[in-house]
């Protein structure tokens, strides 16, 4: 790994102000990134590095988790991207950590927009250890575009689409139900962001994923009075129906193990009827 130090540039606001940061430094992740042929078939290890550029005072003089950026859940929401994703070069790696970083904010999990990003790269086993390469790339709120389409189940937010793959948010209305059926081509992977969603018929905690193999149908329910979102990586990309999807039944939906993502504490699956967010 390489040991040289992490320095975000520094961002003003509009007024002149230096924003602060956030830095999150250190997060190893195995995944697929590379052009060649042994590079395609076996993860390597990734180092990730980010600062993150907000105005903190409202969260010093509130104290509240929704007014800054809860970290614990965010190095785990990067880690399943570099997981589910399959990259070819760094470039692309970055790219879909920036557009993740700056999205807007969810109802299900309300945090401050921020206003950029600094995101490095390190891919330490790349050329043997001879040397050590990385990438390090600085992307503002302001040049991102965000596309959006609406769906029998609420809305799919279009975060980063790359070669082979997309990067979305399935964003859940109250009472819907997301029913994506079996492909033999496709395969996605998919964290559960908020608290409350049902997935085939069974309470889900927030924070935990789900790798749906090619050939399997799911479905998500939301029984809960606010929207609730899925963080999806789909390989190929996503194809959303133009009108009314199926819905699948329930019964004979087969069960797929979920892996936790967030802190153990956040660990708390709901009840069938929890209530939406306050």
């Amino acid at each position: 790994m390489s040991a040289e130090p992490f320095n975000p540039p520094q961002v003003m606001d509009e007024r002149g102000r230096p924003l602060d940061v956030i830095v999150l430094r250190g997060l190893t992740v195995d995944c697929i990134v590379g052009i060649y042929n042994r590079e395609r078939v076996a993860a390597q290890p990734l180092r990730l590095d980010v600062g993150l550029f907000l105005d903190t005072r409202s969260a010093g003089a509130s104290g509240r988790l929704g007014d800054t950026v809860h970290y614990g859940r965010l190095a785990g929401e990067l880690r399943f991207l570099l997981e589910a994703c399959r990259f070819e070069l760094l470039e692309s790696a970055a790219e879909a950590v920036c557009h993740y970083l700056l999205a807007p904010s969810r109802e299900d999990s309300p945090r401050t927009r921020l206003e950029a990003a600094c995101v490095r790269i390190t891919k330490p086993q790349a050329l043997g250890g001879l040397v050590v390469p990385s990438l390090q790339v600085h992307r503002s709120a302001r040049e991102m575009v965000y596309a959006e389409r609406e769906t029998s189940f609420g809305r799919v937010e279009v975060l980063h689409e790359g070669t082979g793959y997309g990067v979305y948010h399935l964003r859940v209305k109250p009472g819907g139900v997301l029913s994506i059926p079996a492909h033999p081509e496709g395969e996605e992977s998919e964290l559960v962001l908020g608290s409350g969603l049902l997935a085939q018929g069974q309470p889900v905690a927030r924070g935990t994923a789900f790798h749906w193999p090619r050939g399997v149908a799911h479905r998500y329910d939301n029984p809960t009075g606010g929207e609730q979102t899925v963080l999806c990586v789909a390989r190929p990309r996503l194809v959303v129906p133009a009108g009314p999807g199926t819905e699948l039944p329930v019964e004979g939906l087969q069960p797929v193990p979920g892996h936790a993502y967030y802190p153990r504490d956040e660990q708390v699956a709901p009840v069938r009827d929890a209530p939406g967010p306050g």
